[in-house]
């Protein structure tokens, strides 16, 4: 005779954004609305907990295969998101959208995160580590990340020169740029350089010619949201023929989760 589940306790926490959230602990059937997050599960584990991703959830390559794929991260299948029956959700403030965070929290417990820096990115790994039970292994990731961030801020490539200008372009038609308060800006910096649009705020618009106004000696072209790539690099190019121009890992400035491990390394062969 096959015994009846054990219900989940609930675990009642506080989210990135101070929400109070009860979480059956710990969580059977997770949905993932952030890429970044959706890696960060399997990478603790939990890749047979997680029955529902986004269509950008692209790490691990398996993601999309042995979970049902909800959609974008802004336009939810509320559908294929009640067929899941999910214990939680987890999102995050920026990448996921308002009104369809309320309409799931409305019936599921949701869990959002809130980062802009990465003081904020340990303690969201943390914390999904602690409600979805694998705390030890979040833990241990988040001080590996910090340790090698903190090696990376005292090697001589970054510690001892004098921070390198930079422009950070995330969209081309309109050109966009990565100002101060986004988690890119804070990249930047650990990274050795210095925003030329960190008097500005989130994701700017700029036009060419405020380009070459601000002169930055280096222009970073990200992977992703935009796929740039050396065909793009001319045309950058002529608008500061003085500046280095290179093709840079997106997801090794942008994403939040485990991916960060590879990015203190990355950024000292950068600098």
């Amino acid at each position: 005779m096959e015994l009846p589940k054990i219900p989940s306790l609930p675990l009642n926490v506080t989210d990135q954004m101070s929400r109070r959230v009860a979480v059956p602990f710990p969580p059977r059937r997770i949905v993932s609305l952030v890429p970044s997050q959706t890696e960060l599960l399997f990478d603790l584990g939990l890749g047979d907990k997680v029955v529902g991703v986004t269509k950008f959830c692209i790490h691990p390559a398996e993601a999309r295969t042995n979970a049902t794929v909800i959609g974008g991260t802004k336009n939810f299948d509320f559908e294929k998101i009640a067929a899941l029956k999910p214990e939680v959700i987890i999102g995050n403030k920026e990448e996921n959208y308002q009104a369809g965070i309320e309409q799931l929290a409305a019936n599921y417990p949701v869990w959002l995160s809130d980062i802009s820096s990465l003081p904020e990115a340990l303690d969201m790994i943390r914390r999904v580590g602690l409600i979805t039970g694998a705390k030890e292994k979040a833990d241990a990731l988040a001080s590996e990340i910090a340790a090698s961030f903190a090696a990376l801020e005292t090697a001589p490539t970054t510690a001892t020169k004098v921070p390198v200008s930079a422009a950070y372009f995330i969209w081309r038609k309109p050109y966009m740029v990565a100002a101060s308060g986004t988690f890119i800006d804070g990249m930047l910096h650990r990274a050795g350089f210095r925003n030329v649009f960190a008097d500005q705020t989130r994701y700017l618009e700029i036009n060419a010619d405020q380009l070459a106004a601000a002169a930055p000696q280096r222009i970073l072209l990200s992977s992703e949201p935009y796929p740039f790539g050396e065909k793009h690099v001319a045309e950058f190019q002529a608008i500061c023929p003085n500046a280095k121009i290179e093709i840079v890992d997106g997801e090794l400035f942008s994403w939040y989760g485990s991916r960060l491990r590879k990015s203190a390394a990355y950024f000292s062969q950068l600098r």
